[in-house]
């Protein structure tokens, strides 16, 4: 933890916005260097052009190889283009127009002034969904989308992501191919990509859509604000310099909600932030140190959330406990849309990453529902969400999404503002807080305690552990208790988990290595308390060190 952890940041804390922005046009990235290429992780292409990972033609040769590989899977309807609040975020969304606009792809950006001009992920994805209704899977006029976003990234970093007509997150078959694609156009040199405009090349001419008024307008089809109005439910929203904040505000007027939009607005910066854990300024609702940033309205009102920069995270915040644990809300989340949604198929799933609390499980047992467990990604719970068989799909790390009243889907990518409003839903129709529902919950179902740290791996280290066979674990106890079950695969769909879990009866953890840091993150729980589940950490390390030979 960083000396300076959940302080207010200070000037030398902010990114030099004129030199970041001029790496961005002038630098050249190095192709032969790894960390100057184009990689896709979980979310997309993630960089900064002050290391040379983000830079203009970057977003040239990811466009360009966009607009082959949508020609190739026959795709030939619009492409959504949303952008979110980095520095880095509008210059490349201006050149990934003019790529694909040269290509000849239909591209449709944001419309509306101010600050209606930022896109969150969500708002894509919805689009996309709602364009591709009704369409098969064969129609060329199926659309896709782009968001531009590194997510909750500090403020010097830049994001490029890919969603396909499914309108989630691309699989590892569509970034793959985009990214050796764009890696040989780096290789060769963007120089010839045509851009429109440029040296008055023609294009295709950018439409306009309006992002926030098709989201904002069908939030009533998934969410009961009707209840939320008619309780006064006195609502802090708090956008953490994001793109949500222009959808704060008109869901306020739309709806007539008590709602106050918290904060500043849009600074590029980020100077109003508190600091996270490890000194940077980084946009996590999650995180305990940076939502200091919006803790301190905790009495001013009887529910506050937060967002990060694309809105696809959400933090909750409640009068008598302040800011809840992803898992527990996740967990009271789940709870009550099995019990409030009566039109959703009985025999759908609920939707969880491996590496999510193990209370999940017992609520979704408790509501007599099948669990999907899946690796960790967004991306696993799309085909579920988009033909009704999950019903909820939750990440760890405060990213989740669910579907319509009706059962069809909302969104196929993380929905923080969705996840916001549902805490008011809740609030407003139970008359409890969602951390007084998890107390019950857990004073019903178990108690866990939960913690993630992260520990130092070579790369080596990180190959082994990703490599890693059930038989290569010999332990038959962890921290006291039987192994019950040792997980390279996920559980739910047989897909690898690129690391290692163990379970026992009252216990588990899971290990598995950093896609960006030299560090391995693991994830333990005890339904023992806090005392054992140090016992648990202590022991994974122990358990893993010998696996990797370390």
């Amino acid at each position: 933890m960083h000396d300076r952890a959940a302080a207010p940041a200070r000037p030398e804390d902010l990114v030099d916005l004129e030199a970041l922005l001029a790496a961005f046009d002038e630098r050249v990235p190095d192709p032969s260097d790894p960390a100057q290429r184009v990689v896709f992780g979980t979310s997309g292409h993630r960089g900064s052009s002050l290391d040379g990972s983000f830079n203009a033609a970057h977003i040239i040769a990811m466009s360009a190889a966009i607009a082959e590989y949508r020609a190739e899977q026959g795709i030939a309807g619009p492409l959504f283009l949303g952008a979110d609040t980095h520095p880095l975020s509008a210059p490349a969304e201006r050149i990934a127009r003019e790529v694909l606009s040269a290509a000849g792809v239909r591209v449709l950006a944001r419309s509306g002034t101010g600050d209606e001009i930022y896109v969150p992920t969500p708002a894509v994805s919805h689009a996309i969904l709602t364009h591709n209704r009704g369409r098969d899977a064969a129609d060329p006029d199926r659309a896709d989308g782009i968001v531009v976003t590194p997510s909750h990234n500090p403020p010097r970093d830049g994001g490029f992501k890919y969603n396909p007509p499914h309108g989630g997150p691309a699989d590892t078959d569509a970034t793959g191919w985009i990214a050796r694609r764009a890696n040989e156009l780096l290789e060769r040199g963007v120089d010839a990509i045509p851009l429109a405009g440029r040296d008055s090349v023609a294009g295709e001419p950018v439409g306009r859509y309006d992002f926030l008024g098709e989201y904002v307008e069908s939030l009533d089809r998934v969410i009961d604000l009707d209840a939320i109005r008619r309780s006064g439910l006195r609502i802090g929203a708090h956008p953490l310099g994001g793109a949500s904040v222009a959808y704060w505000a008109a869901i306020r007027d739309r709806y007539e909600l008590d709602l106050t939009v918290l904060g500043p607005g849009v600074d590029p910066r980020w100077s109003f932030m508190h600091l996270d854990w490890d000194g940077k300024i980084r946009m996590d609702p999650s995180s305990a140190q940076v939502m200091s940033t919006v803790t301190g309205y905790r009495d001013d009102f009887d529910l506050v959330t937060g967002n990060d920069a694309d809105a696809d995270r959400h933090g909750i915040v409640t009068a008598d406990a302040g800011l809840m644990n992803p898992n527990h809300f996740l967990v009271v989340a789940i709870d009550y849309l099995l019990s409030h949604r009566p039109d959703w198929a009985p025999e759908a799933g609920i939707g969880k990453t491996l590496v999510s609390s193990g209370l999940i499980d017992r609520v979704v047992a408790a509501h007599g529902r099948t669990l999907l467990e899946v690796p960790v990604g967004f991306k696993w719970f799309v085909p579920g969400l988009v033909d009704g068989s999950v019903v909820f799909g939750g990440e760890e790390s405060a990213g989740a999404s669910f579907l319509r009243f009706d059962g069809a889907p909302w969104s196929t990518d993380k929905d923080g503002i969705l996840l916001c409003l549902l805490a008011a839903e809740i609030q407003a129709v139970t008359g409890q807080s969602p951390s007084q529902r998890y107390r019950e919950l857990a004073d019903r179902l178990g108690d866990p305690a939960y913690a993630r740290v992260d520990a130092p791996a070579t790369p080596e280290q990180k190959a082994r552990l990703a490599a890693l066979a059930p038989s290569d674990v010999t332990d038959t106890e962890l921290a006291g208790d039987p192994i019950t079950a040792v997980l390279t695969t996920a559980p739910g769909n047989g897909a690898g988990i690129g690391g290692l879990k163990v379970q026992t009866e009252h216990a588990w953890f899971a290990a598995r290595p950093s896609g960006t840091e030299h560090v391995m993150k693991i994830y333990a729980e005890s339904f023992r308390g806090p005392e054992h589940l140090a016992q648990v950490q202590e022991a994974a390390r122990r358990l893993v060190d010998r696996v990797l030979g370390a």
